[in-house]
């Protein structure tokens, strides 16, 4: 599972009935275990064992902390950093969250990397969480360009240009939110990056430049309403990357809309989510290609997942679906089912298995938290998730 909603991270901070007026807090997770992957798209290529880390969800170990500025405003602060439990790498220091920011009765701001607020909803509606080869993004995180005017120009020019933009972005970089006061149930968070993806590209954009040319801006509302065992909302994101391809001037857009929620009818809990995503990249003539081009890709997804508790045991189960809303009616469909068992307050024990069906080359695989799917298309996991 990744990190949680801004919200939920301040409201973590702030927990319990009073704080010293100056408090830091050390904490982690540490999530190790076994996989296994199947069914290549590829049928020459065979399965896969491997110890992983991160499977249900990222190991990391972070610092936060709050200090009481008088006048009801407290200063707080997050820096967590990821690792990996098998091997004991890590890539940037603190590459999870780092934020600083303000809150009082007015509401929360904060500024630095920070999750997604989009992801963070859709997570915590996946009973999955965003974790394990069970998964939500596994069906929809391979949005693509693919009418053709890119391949093209590839071809004549070999430039290598992306063709595809992802439609889950998990993290922004160079952020800044508002989460508003809670009024009878309901919040709102609003988020802005000018610079999503700092130094590292990752498809949306080709990272940062001098002039803010190729920047990826995201900006992303989250209007949220929790009443008891209801928790609802709906978000909209919008990422907008200029890119100068080929000298000549071309952008792309992204816009997604998202709602659904969670309720929990105490011996289970049902969730489901209806997402729409719009991809459009446009640019001048090429004259290579003798025309100008314009690309949109339309996606619709859905999921419905449930979570039956029973003592110190919990079954999960989801069903997602992907499909291309542009005419080819390229789909992806996965399945999962996924145990628990709380060993203690902090330990657990872990079991998922997911299968995927791709239509038309869709070529969706089974990742998890922190491990891509490497083009298998089933996967069976376990192992221990600890925190402290």
């Amino acid at each position: 599972m990744k990190r949680n909603l801004i919200s939920l991270a301040v409201a973590s901070l702030l927990s319990g009935a009073a704080f010293a007026q100056t408090n830091v807090t050390i904490y982690g997770t540490v999530d190790v275990g076994f996989s296994h992957r199947g069914d290549h798209v590829d049928k020459h290529i065979g399965s896969k064992n491997s110890i992983d880390s991160g499977q249900s969800a990222t190991s990391v170990i972070g610092f936060k902390g709050v200090e009481d500025l008088g006048n009801g405003t407290t200063a707080l602060f997050v820096l967590e950093a990821g690792f990996k439990a098998d091997d004991g790498s890590h890539d940037k220091l603190f590459g999870e969250q780092a934020f600083l920011g303000l809150t009082g009765g007015w509401g929360t701001a904060i500024a630095g990397r920070l999750v997604a607020p989009r992801h963070g909803f859709l997570a915590s509606i996946d009973p999955f969480g965003a974790g394990t080869v069970g998964q939500y993004r596994n069906v929809y995180n391979d949005a693509s360009f693919h009418g053709g005017a890119i391949d093209a120009l590839n071809a004549a020019t070999g430039l290598g240009l992306p063709t595809h933009y992802l439609a889950d972005v998990d993290h922004v970089d160079n952020a800044v939110a508002y989460v508003s006061p809670t009024f009878s149930g309901f919040n709102v968070t609003a988020a802005y990056a000018t610079q999503a993806i700092g130094q590292e590209g990752n498809g949306i954009g080709y990272g940062a430049s001098v002039d803010n040319e190729s920047d990826a801006k995201v900006f992303t509302v989250l209007p949220r309403y929790t009443n008891g065992p209801l928790d609802v909302g709906a978000v909209y994101q919008r990422i907008k990357v200029k890119e100068p391809i080929a000298g000549l001037d071309s952008s792309a857009t992204v816009t997604q809309w998202s709602i659904g929620g969670t309720y929990d009818f105490g011996v289970a809990k049902l969730g489901a989510y209806y997402d729409r995503y719009k991809g459009k990249l446009s640019a001048a003539t090429f004259p290579i290609l003798g025309a100008d081009y314009d690309e949109t890709e339309k996606l619709k997804t859905w999921l419905i997942g449930v979570t039956v508790p029973f003592g110190k045991h919990a079954v999960l189960a989801s069903y997602t679906q992907s499909k291309f809303d542009d005419g080819s009616g390229d789909k992806a469909k996965q399945w999962a089912l996924g145990y628990t068992y709380s060993l203690s307050k902090r330990t657990n024990f872990y079991a998922a298995y997911s299968d995927i069906n791709n239509d038309d080359g869709r070529g969706a695989t089974v990742g998890d938290s922190d491990n891509d799917g490497g083009g298998y298309q089933n996967g069976f996991q376990f192992g221990l998730k600890h925190t402290f």
